[in-house]
């Protein structure tokens, strides 16, 4: 197995926050960016999470209010003028 090189170009910033990540468990930037390629092959896909985060407690309270008055046949509104105006704004 002959090895090559590979070149990216990222901020600096992310660079450095990758490093120390990497560092805190132990590895270095190229040995995690091996370990990603490995598991590209191995898994045949790209294995990143592109899903959108969870919402947070205070998103989910806001969710659950919202659900409630919309059962409860709250006010709806076709537009945002509609709701402003609604609340005299």
């Amino acid at each position: 197995m002959s090895a090559s090189s590979v070149t990216i170009r990222v901020d600096s910033d992310i660079k450095e926050n990758a490093a120390r990540i990497a560092e805190h468990f132990g590895f270095d930037l190229s040995s995690v960016t091996r370990a990603f390629y490995k598991q590209m092959i191995r898994e045949n896909r790209i294995p990143l999470n592109l899903s959108d985060p969870e919402p947070n407690a205070a998103s989910l309270e806001s969710i659950r209010e919202a659900d409630e008055i919309i059962a409860a046949g709250g006010a709806g509104y076709g537009s945002a003028s509609e709701m402003f105006e609604s609340m005299g704004l």
